[in-house]
């Protein structure tokens, strides 16, 4: 029968139901402890960990391109906001931007974002404000030309108002669309993190019109109480699309 750390039977319950509980320490909020408390008891952030990724957001993006399919060899993709580094690191391997799989074409992939980003073998990294004048040419000449993919996990600093906070979430994301639109060859993808809530409408409708797809997914990777969903937008349309 098997054993708890202490040495006693586990009397039918698994070692996945142990959970670890976190004491709020002197200087710290009960908020933070409950956070604490929640990574400690995470299997993503154990696994991301564990395999060494850069956080547990690396799984959000392998389960949207395990469905979706838009991270292929070579695939020029720009990670908008990309720190830590997770979905670049996903992206590495699955458009081959490193050459490590024989007979497969070579992506591409540049990531920016405003703080500084450690090195990560296979992608170029920037720290750049991607909503700053000639951002969009500054990135496709990194590239070496117009983007397959944009994916953004953005979220902006939360105010701890729900409704300011999902306001300025969806912002972002129309700010990184329009980027997109800038950036993308004609049929690519562009992949972003939004808010459940009501307020992504004009969003949706403006995809619409410009992709000939628009998925709306929670991955299983994403907390199931959080309101947070992606937008996948496949077959760009061109800029010219109205």
């Amino acid at each position: 029968m098997a054993k708890t750390p202490t040495g006693k039977n586990n009397s039918g319950r698994g070692m996945r139901d142990l959970k670890v509980k976190v004491k709020t320490a002197r200087g710290r909020t009960m908020s933070s402890t409950l956070w604490l408390q929640r990574q400690l008891n995470d299997p993503y952030v154990r696994r991301a960990q564990q395999e060494g990724y850069r956080g547990r957001a690396a799984f959000k993006i392998m389960e949207l391109d395990d469905k979706y399919r838009f991270l292929v060899p070579g695939a020029r993709v720009v990670d908008l906001g990309c720190a830590p580094g997770g979905w670049s690191q996903v992206a590495v391997k699955r458009i081959n931007s490193l050459g490590e799989r024989a007979g497969k074409s070579v992506g591409r992939i540049v990531g920016v974002d405003l703080q500084e980003i450690e090195p990560l073998a296979g992608a170029e990294l920037h720290q750049l404000d991607f909503m700053s004048d000639g951002a969009d040419d500054q990135v496709k000449e990194w590239l070496g030309g117009r983007a397959d993919v944009v994916m953004s996990d953005m979220a902006a600093s939360s105010s701890g108002h729900k409704q300011t906070d999902h306001l300025r979430i969806m912002s972002l994301c129309e700010t990184a669309a329009y980027f997109a639109f800038d950036v993308l060859e004609e049929g690519g993808t562009f992949v972003a993190k939004v808010l459940a809530g009501g307020a992504e409408g004009e969003l949706q409708k403006l995809l619409k019109q410009k992709f000939t797809k628009v998925a709306n997914v929670k991955p299983p990777s994403s907390r199931s109480d959080s309101s947070e969903k992606f937008v996948v937008a496949m077959g760009y349309r061109g800029s010219d699309a109205s």
